[in-house]
């Protein structure tokens, strides 16, 4: 195992250059040398804009990036890579679904339903839209460790629910939710269903078409591949009635002096200059977790909860957030310590080079929800190991006593 734990470890270089234990995945994921690699190969020997240009150089950046979209496709289940939008990140993913989308269906008196575990990025743009069409926002709460309720939520919509915006893992609980459910249940009133798929892209397998998404998103760099790099999958259904979320070069098959006429999807939402070296990076991010397979990585990451939670539930005034069960969490471990603040918990830790993450995580309604006000969260990767979790411990034992406790 140990032989293992190196070696995986050496394809990180961040992990092999710096003396740290990195344990804030569930904000963004180290690289491995292999994707850095494919990224810097890209810009060295097939730099130029894809489908601009007649020429070899252009028809290979085009052929790259046409390839990303299709494993992209393969990755999550979905059945048309025309369905892929390339974008920033998760956010912008949501964004685009809610201007263009949202903006244009929803009424005055119809509702939105979102879930009080989202992230502010699946929460504010339904908060805005819903304000500019003069439609209401509902939450769906969950209990108080992470379950969400499909009954409750059958309670809930109506005809006049269009959206419902849920979080496939919480970045806060780690908790997989019954997308699939849900989706009935919003479907069985004439609503989509837009799921934030940032937290279980990169941990769990993930079929679009088997959970029956009308909308998923996730981020690039949580499933390391390069930051700025984003997937938006809709039904092409939806996808050919919605209207471009940015205007300029690429998404238009023709421009007249008084009209336009866009392109196809999903080159409609993919105005300017696209993020071919990005998208390769992602490309070749899905091919590093499909050589280990979900089935490894899987194992592993729930091997190291289950060692991590049981740990903490020895040590005194430890709380953690969520599931008793470990294997709910999927990584994520969030907690506080009585009587210390997470900021301080978080600067103790990064005084012991230990990477870990400190607040509301973007998740204020949920803290509010759970009678909190900050926390701190520890998130895993296949990448770490019972080292980690070691030193992680040590630290935490000391964090009382280092501010004044017994």
């Amino acid at each position: 195992m140990k032989e293992l734990d190196a070696r995986i470890k050496k394809e990180y270089p961040v992990l092999t250059s710096r003396d740290i234990v990195y344990l804030d995945n569930g904000a963004t994921s180290q690289k491995p040398q292999v994707v850095i690699d494919t990224v810097n190969e890209f810009y060295e020997k097939y730099n130029a804009n894809p489908m601009r240009g007649l020429y070899d150089l252009s028809y290979e950046a085009t052929e790259a990036y046409d390839n990303a979209r299709k494993n992209v496709a393969d990755f999550i289940g979905a059945k048309d890579s025309d369905c892929i939008v390339f974008t920033r990140n998760a956010t912008e993913s949501l964004n685009l679904v809610a201007y263009s989308y949202a903006e244009s269906v929803l009424k005055e008196g119809d509702e939105v339903i979102v879930s009080i575990a989202e992230h502010h990025s699946n929460f504010l743009p339904w908060q805005n839209a819903a304000k500019k069409c003069g439609a209401e926002v509902k939450f769906f709460e969950c209990e108080q460790d992470g379950y969400f309720d499909p009954e409750k939520l059958r309670g809930m919509v109506s005809e006049k629910t269009k959206i419902l915006a849920i979080t496939h893992v919480s970045n806060i609980f780690g908790r997989v939710n019954d997308i699939k459910s849900f989706a009935e249940i919003i479907h069985g009133v004439g609503g989509v269903i837009v799921v934030d798929g940032a937290q279980s892209t990169p941990h769990i397998p993930v079929d679009v078409t088997e959970l029956d998404a009308d909308f998923f998103a996730f981020s690039g760099h949580k499933m390391f591949s390069p930051m700025g790099i984003g997937v938006l999958y809709g039904k092409r259904e939806l996808l050919e009635k919605m209207p471009p979320f940015l205007y300029g070069g690429e998404m238009i098959e023709y421009v007249f002096t008084d009209r336009v006429k866009f392109a196809e999807i999903p080159h409609k939402f993919e105005a300017g200059t696209v993020n071919a070296g990005g998208a390769v990076g992602l490309n070749a991010a899905i091919e590093y977790i499909k050589g280990y397979g979900f089935p490894f990585i899987e194992e592993r990451e729930n091997a190291l909860t289950v060692s991590l939670i049981e740990k903490m539930k020895e040590i005194p005034h430890v709380n953690i957030i969520g599931a008793k069960d470990p294997l709910e969490h999927h990584g994520i471990v969030t907690f506080t310590i009585d009587d210390v603040h997470p900021h301080d918990i978080s600067a103790i830790f990064s005084d012991n080079k230990i990477c870990v993450r400190a607040g509301h995580h973007c998740a204020q309604p949920l803290h509010k929800h759970l009678g909190l006000f900050s926390t701190t969260r520890a998130s895993l990767a296949f990448y770490n190991n019972e080292d980690d979790i070691d030193a992680f411990i040590d630290t935490l034992k000391k964090i009382r006593g280092l501010m004044g406790y017994e």
